[in-house]
């Protein structure tokens, strides 16, 4: 059975710790790798080497620091069939959703290659007599990215890219269910020119997590999990000084008005409610048409394209929309919150719970499920299912539709179907949701704008990527400068002679 590594100091490290993690094949059930998990004292080491290594790459100026990023985008581009093989086998999902996965976060890699821009400061022309003012952004030093396993390679991406480059040495915390994209890509950055420690790759649990908040060192941690995580991560970094942007968890609803056209909302829904077997914080995971007419009409048209769907392994190419489940545990727990719409009173429309795929009983599958007449105080309403489950909660008008989007303690996306522009604007201006989208299911900002949600979908003042990445991994220092061009003689200046 493989052994993977950490990736400390440019070379691949075994765990010392003497525990070890299991990664799953999704599809068999079968376990294909152990990956080791590291303790507090293992990562202390690291990050204080990652130190020393920030002194002379944060000293390298901007525009080579860009063009390590130039050679690490045409790296993954070379290697992208490698890395969505990666992600697809440790993962599950189809190799388009990880050459999706691979291509969202290279184009904040793209992005990052402006960055000479980014770190620019500001500068004040004679604010007073003979004063002149400018300010200058430079690295915090050693920061951290803690990374879930349903974006293998984009988030480590957008971590990594933007805290690279303004300067920073990174300690990379990837899932331990699914390491190894974040293991090949600190290959790459090695290859494109960047200097040994400044990206350290540390596999780990709780343990490390914990070390990581602790260690005075680390200046700032970036997160991207659970609801109850990111508080409990955010809470403890606050706590100790840090810096954080902790992304939460998702209930993102759509809303279908009577004048929508309903099979681009159709098509729409099934695309974001069951893409990626729904384990992505921007899934649409609650279907809110207004008006029982239009219901029924999503409802007609929803059904036969959801019983269209095709599940199985990512190995089965392109004639599968999506695979399966993380773990036995998710697949168990979708199960769960599926039972208890069942039991609470919500119609059943279509069921996945009983979804078998010949040779791959073992696998962690659930089939397209879709729900009817579900209400707030139903658990699969209230809590996020992460699996390929759609909730569809009729409402009687526009406004009762916008009060349950508003109302949900989450706010990571939202979107609205409609051909009336002035409905479209006043949702857009009234939805208290960090993204939004019109006519478009699933609104996760361009890389050269930001990503962050509201509510309890994400703690922190500043979002990922775009400009706000390089403000929180940056400290702002102002210089307040005044220049005496003489000589001080009997309380007057004079100038100097020059030869």
């Amino acid at each position: 059975m493989q052994e993977l590594t950490h990736y400390i100091n440019g070379e691949h490290v075994k765990g010392t710790s003497g525990r070890f993690s299991d990664i799953y094949n999704p599809a068999t059930g079968e376990v294909q790798a152990k990956v080791p998990l590291a303790t507090k004292d293992e990562l202390d080491a690291v990050v204080a080497k990652a130190a020393e290594a920030q002194v002379a790459w944060g000293a390298t100026n901007p525009q080579r620091r860009a063009r390590v990023m130039m050679k690490f985008g045409a790296l993954i581009n070379e290697n992208m069939d490698k890395l969505a093989e990666l992600v697809s086998r440790e993962h599950g999902k189809t190799i388009p959703d990880a050459k999706g996965d691979v291509q969202r976060g290279l184009e904040v890699v793209e992005v990052c290659m402006g960055a000479p821009h980014m770190l620019k400061g500001e500068f004040t022309d004679n604010g007073g007599p003979g004063i002149d003012l400018h300010s200058m952004r430079q690295p915090l030093g050693v920061v951290a990215g803690i990374t879930p396993f349903n974006f293998p390679a984009m988030i480590p991406l957008w971590k990594m890219a933007p805290a690279l480059t303004a300067g920073n040495a990174m300690i990379l915390k990837p899932s331990e269910r699914c390491p190894s994209t974040s293991l090949f890509l600190a290959e790459l950055l090695k290859e494109a020119g960047l200097p040994d420690g400044v990206l350290q790759v540390v596999n780990g649990d709780k343990e490390v997590v914990d070390a990581i908040l602790d260690n005075e060192t680390v200046q700032a941690v970036g997160f991207v999990g659970s609801t109850p995580i990111a508080q409990y991560i955010y809470g403890r970094a606050a706590s100790n000084g840090k810096r954080a942007q902790c992304f939460g968890g998702a209930k993102n609803h759509m809303i279908i008005m009577p004048d929508a056209d309903m099979d681009k909302a159709a098509d729409a829904l099934v695309g974001a409610g069951y893409g990626a077997a729904g384990e992505r914080c921007m899934a649409i995971s609650v279907a809110v048409p207004v008006g029982d007419k239009t219901a029924d009409a999503l409802i007609e048209r929803l059904v036969p394209r959801i019983e269209k769907l095709k599940v199985g392994p990512y190995t089965a190419g392109d004639d599968v929309d999506y695979g399966p489940l993380i773990t036995k545990q998710a697949m168990e727990r979708v199960k769960g919150l599926i039972d208890s719409g069942v039991e609470q009173g919500a119609t059943l429309v279509t069921d996945g719970r009983d979804f078998k795929l010949q040779g791959y009983e073992n696998g962690f599958f659930v089939g397209p499920t879709l729900f009817d007449n579900v209400t707030p105080d139903m658990d699969i309403y209230k809590e996020e299912i992460f699996g390929p489950v759609l909730s569809q909660v009729r409402a009687g008008s526009y406004e009762e539709a916008l009060k349950l989007t508003m109302d949900n303690p989450y706010g990571n996306g939202t979107a609205i179907f409609t051909a009336d522009g002035d409905t479209a604007r006043d949702f857009a201006h009234r939805v208290n949701v960090g993204m939004v989208g019109i006519n478009f299911p699933i609104p996760v900002p361009l890389s050269y704008h930001t990503f962050g949600g509201w509510k309890k979908s994400a703690f922190g003042d500043l979002n990922q990527y775009g400009p706000d990445a390089f403000r929180f991994y940056t400290k702002t220092k102002t210089v307040t400068a005044r220049w005496f061009s003489g000589i001080k003689e009997g309380g007057e200046f004079h100038f100097k002679q020059m030869d």
